[in-house]
Protein backbone atom coordinates (compact mmCIF):
# COMPACT_ATOMS: atom_id res chain seq x y z
CA UNK A 1 0.00 0.00 0.00
CA UNK A 2 0.72 3.85 -0.63
CA UNK A 3 -0.63 6.32 1.31
CA UNK A 4 0.13 9.99 0.94
CA UNK A 5 -1.07 11.83 3.96
CA UNK A 6 -1.24 15.28 4.61
CA UNK A 7 -2.51 17.49 7.38
CA UNK A 8 -5.13 20.32 7.15
CA UNK A 9 -4.16 24.40 6.60
CA UNK A 10 -0.99 25.10 7.45
CA UNK A 11 1.52 26.21 10.21
CA UNK A 12 0.90 29.99 8.89
CA UNK A 13 -3.19 29.39 7.30
CA UNK A 14 -4.79 28.08 10.18
CA UNK A 15 -8.02 26.04 10.43
CA UNK A 16 -10.24 26.14 13.12
CA UNK A 17 -9.82 26.51 16.57
CA UNK A 18 -12.10 25.98 19.91
CA UNK A 19 -11.36 23.43 22.61
CA UNK A 20 -8.97 21.95 19.98
CA UNK A 21 -6.68 23.53 17.11
CA UNK A 22 -7.33 22.20 14.21
CA UNK A 23 -4.03 22.19 12.61
CA UNK A 24 -1.73 21.08 15.94
CA UNK A 25 -4.05 18.02 16.41
CA UNK A 26 -4.26 17.54 12.54
CA UNK A 27 -0.50 17.23 12.33
CA UNK A 28 -0.90 14.82 15.52
CA UNK A 29 -2.85 12.41 13.98
CA UNK A 30 -1.08 12.46 10.32
CA UNK A 31 2.41 11.86 12.31
CA UNK A 32 0.41 8.86 14.39
CA UNK A 33 -0.83 7.54 11.78
CA UNK A 34 1.87 7.28 9.07
CA UNK A 35 4.08 6.32 11.61
CA UNK A 36 1.89 2.88 12.46
CA UNK A 37 1.09 2.04 9.35
CA UNK A 38 4.92 2.65 8.13
CA UNK A 39 5.41 -0.50 10.87
CA UNK A 40 2.79 -2.33 9.08
CA UNK A 41 5.10 -2.31 6.20
CA UNK A 42 2.88 1.06 3.89
CA UNK A 43 4.75 2.99 1.84
CA UNK A 44 3.72 6.28 3.31
CA UNK A 45 4.08 9.69 2.78
CA UNK A 46 3.55 12.66 4.86
CA UNK A 47 2.62 16.69 4.61
CA UNK A 48 2.34 19.37 6.77
CA UNK A 49 2.26 22.69 4.76
CA UNK A 50 5.02 24.96 6.86
CA UNK A 51 5.34 27.92 4.25
CA UNK A 52 2.15 29.14 2.89
CA UNK A 53 0.87 32.40 4.12
CA UNK A 54 -2.70 32.72 2.10
CA UNK A 55 -5.57 29.88 1.98
CA UNK A 56 -4.61 29.30 -2.05
CA UNK A 57 -0.97 28.36 -2.07
CA UNK A 58 -1.92 26.32 1.34
CA UNK A 59 -4.57 24.64 -0.43
CA UNK A 60 -1.99 24.59 -4.25
CA UNK A 61 1.18 23.42 -1.97
CA UNK A 62 -0.80 20.42 -0.28
CA UNK A 63 -2.46 19.31 -3.53
CA UNK A 64 1.02 19.34 -5.70
CA UNK A 65 3.00 17.53 -2.95
CA UNK A 66 0.07 14.67 -3.02
CA UNK A 67 0.09 14.72 -6.99
CA UNK A 68 3.84 14.33 -6.79
CA UNK A 69 3.77 10.85 -4.60
CA UNK A 70 3.55 7.78 -5.95
CA UNK A 71 0.75 6.59 -4.14
CA UNK A 72 -2.29 4.47 -4.13
CA UNK A 73 -4.44 6.73 -1.89
CA UNK A 74 -4.55 10.34 -0.89
CA UNK A 75 -5.82 11.10 2.36
CA UNK A 76 -6.45 14.54 4.20
CA UNK A 77 -6.82 15.20 7.95
CA UNK A 78 -9.21 17.65 9.22
CA UNK A 79 -10.97 18.68 12.52
CA UNK A 80 -14.41 20.26 12.42
CA UNK A 81 -16.35 23.02 13.67
CA UNK A 82 -19.60 24.84 14.12
CA UNK A 83 -20.82 26.33 17.53
CA UNK A 84 -18.99 26.08 21.07
CA UNK A 85 -21.35 23.22 22.18
CA UNK A 86 -21.26 20.75 25.30
CA UNK A 87 -22.79 17.91 23.61
CA UNK A 88 -21.46 15.54 21.15
CA UNK A 89 -20.97 16.26 17.48
CA UNK A 90 -19.29 13.16 15.64
CA UNK A 91 -17.09 11.98 13.16
CA UNK A 92 -17.43 11.98 9.18
CA UNK A 93 -15.40 11.49 6.18
CA UNK A 94 -16.49 13.68 2.97
CA UNK A 95 -15.32 11.79 -0.40
CA UNK A 96 -16.08 12.64 -4.39
CA UNK A 97 -15.11 9.30 -5.23
CA UNK A 98 -14.47 7.24 -2.88
CA UNK A 99 -18.02 6.83 -0.84
CA UNK A 100 -17.57 2.87 0.45
CA UNK A 101 -13.77 3.83 1.38
CA UNK A 102 -15.39 6.62 2.97
CA UNK A 103 -18.43 5.55 5.06
CA UNK A 104 -16.06 2.69 5.98
CA UNK A 105 -13.69 4.71 7.39
CA UNK A 106 -16.08 7.30 9.63
CA UNK A 107 -17.24 4.29 10.64
CA UNK A 108 -13.84 2.92 11.98
CA UNK A 109 -13.44 6.39 13.77
CA UNK A 110 -17.17 6.79 15.33
CA UNK A 111 -16.01 2.95 16.83
CA UNK A 112 -14.39 5.20 19.43
CA UNK A 113 -16.93 6.29 21.00
CA UNK A 114 -17.77 9.27 18.45
CA UNK A 115 -21.54 9.95 16.74
CA UNK A 116 -21.18 8.49 13.04
CA UNK A 117 -22.38 10.96 11.10
CA UNK A 118 -21.19 8.98 8.32
CA UNK A 119 -19.78 9.17 4.62
CA UNK A 120 -20.81 13.08 2.86
CA UNK A 121 -20.19 13.58 -0.94
CA UNK A 122 -18.76 17.12 -1.35
CA UNK A 123 -17.92 18.17 -4.59
CA UNK A 124 -16.81 21.79 -3.67
CA UNK A 125 -13.57 20.82 -1.82
CA UNK A 126 -10.17 21.58 -3.54
CA UNK A 127 -8.20 18.70 -1.92
CA UNK A 128 -10.97 16.13 -3.60
CA UNK A 129 -11.74 17.44 -6.91
CA UNK A 130 -7.39 18.44 -7.97
CA UNK A 131 -5.83 14.98 -6.39
CA UNK A 132 -4.90 12.84 -8.94
CA UNK A 133 -5.47 9.24 -6.88
CA UNK A 134 -8.19 8.05 -4.94
CA UNK A 135 -8.83 10.76 -2.45
CA UNK A 136 -10.78 10.84 1.20
CA UNK A 137 -10.99 13.84 3.74
CA UNK A 138 -11.32 12.96 7.81
CA UNK A 139 -13.15 15.04 10.02
CA UNK A 140 -12.03 13.27 12.71
CA UNK A 141 -14.27 15.06 15.39
CA UNK A 142 -15.90 18.79 16.74
CA UNK A 143 -13.20 21.13 18.20
CA UNK A 144 -15.65 22.89 19.74
CA UNK A 145 -17.70 20.21 21.43
CA UNK A 146 -16.58 19.86 24.77
CA UNK A 147 -17.64 15.83 24.44
CA UNK A 148 -15.74 15.42 21.25
CA UNK A 149 -13.00 16.83 22.66
CA UNK A 150 -12.64 14.84 26.27
CA UNK A 151 -13.55 12.14 23.64
CA UNK A 152 -10.53 13.05 21.38
CA UNK A 153 -8.27 12.90 23.89
CA UNK A 154 -9.08 9.90 25.79
CA UNK A 155 -9.17 7.95 22.45
CA UNK A 156 -6.29 9.69 20.63
CA UNK A 157 -4.44 6.27 20.06
CA UNK A 158 -7.39 4.29 19.93
CA UNK A 159 -8.25 6.74 16.68
CA UNK A 160 -4.99 6.53 14.89
CA UNK A 161 -5.37 2.70 15.26
CA UNK A 162 -8.42 2.87 13.57
CA UNK A 163 -7.52 4.76 10.63
CA UNK A 164 -4.87 2.30 10.01
CA UNK A 165 -6.98 -0.95 10.88
CA UNK A 166 -9.10 0.18 8.08
CA UNK A 167 -6.43 1.02 5.45
CA UNK A 168 -5.28 -2.46 6.23
CA UNK A 169 -1.93 -3.97 6.73
CA UNK A 170 -0.08 -5.97 9.07
CA UNK A 171 3.26 -6.51 10.95
CA UNK A 172 6.21 -6.96 8.55
CA UNK A 173 8.12 -10.22 8.62
CA UNK A 174 11.85 -10.39 7.69
CA UNK A 175 12.80 -7.47 8.94
CA UNK A 176 16.79 -6.60 8.73
CA UNK A 177 18.29 -5.19 11.92
CA UNK A 178 18.76 -1.39 11.87
CA UNK A 179 22.69 0.00 12.30
CA UNK A 180 23.79 0.81 15.32
CA UNK A 181 22.77 4.50 16.88
CA UNK A 182 25.56 7.09 17.36
CA UNK A 183 23.75 8.15 20.69
CA UNK A 184 21.87 6.15 22.74
CA UNK A 185 20.47 6.82 26.16
CA UNK A 186 18.36 5.15 28.43
CA UNK A 187 17.09 6.27 32.58
CA UNK A 188 14.24 8.95 33.33
CA UNK A 189 12.89 11.53 31.70
CA UNK A 190 10.63 14.90 32.37
CA UNK A 191 9.20 17.77 29.50
CA UNK A 192 10.46 21.25 28.51
CA UNK A 193 9.32 23.74 25.93
CA UNK A 194 6.05 25.51 25.23
CA UNK A 195 4.46 28.60 26.24
CA UNK A 196 3.52 27.25 29.94
CA UNK A 197 7.20 25.80 30.80
CA UNK A 198 8.25 28.45 33.48
CA UNK A 199 10.92 26.01 34.16
CA UNK A 200 13.04 27.58 31.49
CA UNK A 201 13.12 32.31 31.28
CA UNK A 202 10.93 33.53 28.81
CA UNK A 203 13.93 34.62 26.89
CA UNK A 204 16.15 31.28 26.79
CA UNK A 205 17.15 29.83 23.35
CA UNK A 206 17.63 26.52 22.07
CA UNK A 207 21.03 24.86 21.40
CA UNK A 208 21.55 24.27 18.04
CA UNK A 209 18.47 25.87 16.64
CA UNK A 210 19.17 29.94 16.75
CA UNK A 211 16.02 31.16 14.27
CA UNK A 212 12.37 30.01 13.49
CA UNK A 213 13.62 29.13 9.85
CA UNK A 214 15.93 26.48 10.72
CA UNK A 215 13.20 24.17 12.12
CA UNK A 216 9.62 25.81 11.49
CA UNK A 217 7.78 22.75 12.23
CA UNK A 218 9.13 23.04 15.71
CA UNK A 219 7.31 26.33 16.43
CA UNK A 220 3.83 27.43 17.03
CA UNK A 221 2.96 30.95 14.35
CA UNK A 222 3.14 33.40 17.25
CA UNK A 223 5.59 34.02 20.26
CA UNK A 224 3.96 33.73 23.29
CA UNK A 225 2.77 37.01 25.10
CA UNK A 226 5.63 38.27 27.63
CA UNK A 227 8.45 35.93 26.09
CA UNK A 228 11.24 36.02 23.71
CA UNK A 229 12.86 33.30 23.22
CA UNK A 230 12.67 29.94 21.43
CA UNK A 231 12.55 27.98 24.06
CA UNK A 232 8.91 28.83 24.74
CA UNK A 233 8.03 29.16 21.64
CA UNK A 234 8.24 25.43 20.98
CA UNK A 235 4.82 24.09 19.93
CA UNK A 236 4.13 21.66 23.13
CA UNK A 237 2.16 18.94 20.71
CA UNK A 238 4.99 18.62 18.52
CA UNK A 239 6.99 15.32 19.34
CA UNK A 240 10.46 16.49 20.17
CA UNK A 241 13.27 15.76 22.62
CA UNK A 242 16.22 16.91 24.45
CA UNK A 243 19.79 15.00 25.22
CA UNK A 244 22.96 15.35 26.09
CA UNK A 245 24.20 14.85 22.83
CA UNK A 246 28.24 14.17 22.02
CA UNK A 247 28.27 17.06 19.19
CA UNK A 248 31.70 15.44 18.23
CA UNK A 249 29.76 12.38 16.99
CA UNK A 250 26.33 13.68 15.99
CA UNK A 251 26.86 17.46 14.94
CA UNK A 252 24.63 19.78 15.46
CA UNK A 253 23.73 20.27 11.56
CA UNK A 254 22.95 16.46 11.74
CA UNK A 255 20.54 16.93 14.87
CA UNK A 256 18.57 19.47 12.69
CA UNK A 257 18.23 16.52 9.71
CA UNK A 258 17.51 13.41 11.35
CA UNK A 259 14.79 12.09 13.64
CA UNK A 260 15.12 10.31 17.00
CA UNK A 261 13.32 7.31 17.72
CA UNK A 262 11.93 7.42 21.34
CA UNK A 263 10.91 3.91 23.33
CA UNK A 264 8.90 2.97 26.24
CA UNK A 265 6.79 0.81 27.07
CA UNK A 266 6.70 -1.09 23.99
CA UNK A 267 5.80 2.00 21.89
CA UNK A 268 8.43 3.68 19.71
CA UNK A 269 7.75 7.56 18.69
CA UNK A 270 10.01 9.57 16.18
CA UNK A 271 10.77 13.41 17.32
CA UNK A 272 13.06 16.02 16.26
CA UNK A 273 15.91 16.60 18.32
CA UNK A 274 15.35 20.42 19.73
CA UNK A 275 18.04 20.94 22.37
CA UNK A 276 20.88 20.07 24.75
CA UNK A 277 19.58 18.99 28.31
CA UNK A 278 18.51 18.38 30.70
CA UNK A 279 21.38 19.08 33.22
CA UNK A 280 22.94 15.55 34.63
CA UNK A 281 22.22 16.87 37.98
CA UNK A 282 18.89 16.36 37.49
CA UNK A 283 19.37 12.47 37.45
CA UNK A 284 17.70 12.49 34.26
CA UNK A 285 18.79 11.55 30.51
CA UNK A 286 16.10 13.17 28.01
CA UNK A 287 13.53 16.05 28.52
CA UNK A 288 10.50 15.43 26.05
CA UNK A 289 7.77 17.74 24.85
CA UNK A 290 4.72 17.39 26.66
CA UNK A 291 2.52 15.71 23.65
CA UNK A 292 5.46 13.24 23.30
CA UNK A 293 5.49 12.33 26.89
CA UNK A 294 1.42 11.98 27.14
CA UNK A 295 1.61 10.06 23.64
CA UNK A 296 3.76 7.85 25.43
CA UNK A 297 1.24 7.64 28.48
CA UNK A 298 4.22 8.77 30.31
CA UNK A 299 4.63 11.20 33.49
CA UNK A 300 7.95 12.89 34.96
CA UNK A 301 10.85 10.76 36.21
CA UNK A 302 9.23 7.75 33.99
CA UNK A 303 12.06 5.60 31.97
CA UNK A 304 12.62 6.50 28.44
CA UNK A 305 14.90 5.12 26.03
CA UNK A 306 16.28 7.60 22.92
CA UNK A 307 18.38 6.68 20.18
CA UNK A 308 19.75 9.07 17.28
CA UNK A 309 19.68 8.67 14.79
CA UNK A 310 16.43 6.94 13.61
CA UNK A 311 16.87 4.35 10.57
CA UNK A 312 14.01 2.64 9.68
CA UNK A 313 14.95 -1.49 9.18
CA UNK A 314 14.83 -2.14 5.81
CA UNK A 315 12.65 -5.41 4.70
CA UNK A 316 14.63 -8.50 3.60
CA UNK A 317 13.80 -10.02 0.35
Amino acid sequence: MRVALSSGHGLYVRGACGILDEVDEARRVVNRVAEELQSRGADVMAFHDNSSRSQNENLNAIVNFHNAQERDLDISVHFNAYEQVDKPMGTEVLYVTQEALAAEMSAAIASCGFINRGAKRRTDLFFLNNTEKPAILLEICFVDSEADAKLYERKFIDICEAIVDELGGEPLDGIAEAPAPLFKASGKCSHFGGPDDTGVSASEGLAFISEIEQAPHLFLPYQPEGTTGLARRLNPHIHYVACRWDYNTTPKAMMREELALVRAGGIELTAFPADWGPNEATGRVADLSPGLLADLGLTTDDEVEVIFPYRRPESVE
